[in-house]
């Protein structure tokens, strides 16, 4: 590496106005340890699934970031959308390459700052490359000092207006003056699979995309009333699968024509179990569509006391039908705290759509919230459920929803 040369800075850089990478930093993968190439390369996969299209030329992954160099008709719009939605990123930004020579970098950051109009200012250097010759406060300081004369801005390390991040790595240098939060968490895919049981309500998205951001690859499966009720639960469930599958990629989609089923149950159950004994029967359900997809576990949207079948002792009952874990990341949240972030990862004004769907189809007006497993087990004794459960599971509707 060459030493600083004082005179380079005057030398004319031209420094580009639109960015020319993208640099993507990832948070807890970074503590995997033996285990973080397989997290790495799982997230730059989704990564090439996310941004196709967007103009990417080339991704590369450098000590601690992942690089996208950009094409001259990148798509900066669609970049900033895709990449907030990939899980596993911690924060990304849009901006330019330089060689690493403290006169290059002076002069190019100096010049994309002088784009911009601000009061007070900060450089913030990152030195992955521990043999350049110059420290990080020092570069911090030089640079500082050409913007501040060239702008007359102050230099605020604390509380600044404008902060220009430089990352500094063997042979090449990155700046940006802009850097943009992530999804977090885990690359949807790392950590298996799993099956969602999805309605059309607010609940069970937001617990699907906690799942992805978990590293889970999800499932869906959705019971409907068709052609007792109207085709709106399906067409629901297919916008919310759309809307997650930006951030997985790709998602199954299972639709269980489930009305025929529950009028079964009505003639044979009494009212008040009712609730908990289809509950029972779309667990099993969807365990046979869990097996047929290989997924491991089955995931709710339930949370603890928020409707009948909510309840401590009916949650127990319910579960006891199933032979797979029950994964329940919602359980200890509100309505409010689960519609907010419904809305934050844009699946609540879907949610809110009226519609009829099979949990509202022959429903008790006082349906049972202390249920025991022998009570129900009795009550099931007058139902065929594995032949209920066949009707159920061959009578699934796939679909495939890919993004983008």
């Amino acid at each position: 590496m060459s030493a600083p040369d004082n005179n380079r800075a005057e030398e004319t850089v031209d420094s580009p106005s639109t960015p020319t990478v993208a640099v993507v930093h990832y948070g807890e993968l970074a503590l995997k340890g033996k285990n973080r190439p397989a997290f790495i390369s799982r997230l730059v996969r989704n990564i090439k699934t996310a941004l196709a299209g967007c103009g990417v030329r080339r991704i590369r992954n450098l000590t601690g970031r992942i690089v996208l160099d950009l094409g001259p008709g990148a798509d900066r719009a669609a970049l900033e959308k895709r990449l907030r939605r990939v899980m596993g990123i911690s924060n990304y930004s849009l901006g330019f390459k330089v060689p690493a020579e403290i006169g290059r970098m002076e002069e190019a950051v100096a010049q994309e700052a002088a784009r911009h109009v601000f009061r007070s200012f900060r450089v913030a250097t990152k030195r992955a490359d521990k043999t350049f010759p110059l420290t990080s406060p020092e570069v911090n300081q030089r640079i500082g000092a050409t913007i501040k004369a060239r702008t007359g801005a102050a230099v605020d390390l604390s509380n600044a207006a404008f902060t220009i991040h430089l990352e500094i790595l063997p042979g090449e240098a990155f700046y940006s003056v802009e850097r943009l939060p992530g999804a977090g968490g885990l690359p949807a895919g790392i950590s298996g699979r799993v099956a969602v049981l999805l309605s059309g309500g607010i609940d069970s998205p937001v617990a699907a995309y906690r799942m992805m951001k978990r590293g889970c690859e999800v499932v869906l499966v959705h019971f409907h009333a068709y052609p007792i009720l109207p085709k709106t639960s399906q067409r629901k469930a297919r916008e919310l699968a759309e809307v997650l599958t930006r951030s997985q990629g790709r998602t199954r989609l299972f639709l269980v024509p489930f009305g025929d089923i529950q009028s079964t149950v009505v003639t044979a159950v009494p009212g008040p179990l009712r609730v908990v004994v289809y509950r029972r029967l779309m667990f099993r359900i969807a365990e046979e569509i869990a097996r047929k997809t290989r997924a491991t576990a089955l995931v709710t949207g339930e949370s603890l006391g928020q409707v009948a079948s909510q309840t401590l002792s009916n949650l127990a009952t319910i579960e006891a039908a199933a032979t797979l874990p029950i994964l329940r990341p919602l359980i200890g949240m509100d309505k409010q705290e689960i519609s907010d972030e419904a809305a934050r990862i844009g699946t609540f004004d879907i949610s809110i759509v009226p519609d009829q769907d099979c949990c509202t189809l022959f429903t008790p007006k006082h349906p049972a919230t202390r249920t025991t497993v022998r009570e129900i087990e009795a009550a099931e004794a007058a139902l065929d459920v594995p032949a209920l459960v066949r009707q159920g599971a061959e009578g699934a509707e796939e679909a495939v929803i890919e993004f983008p």
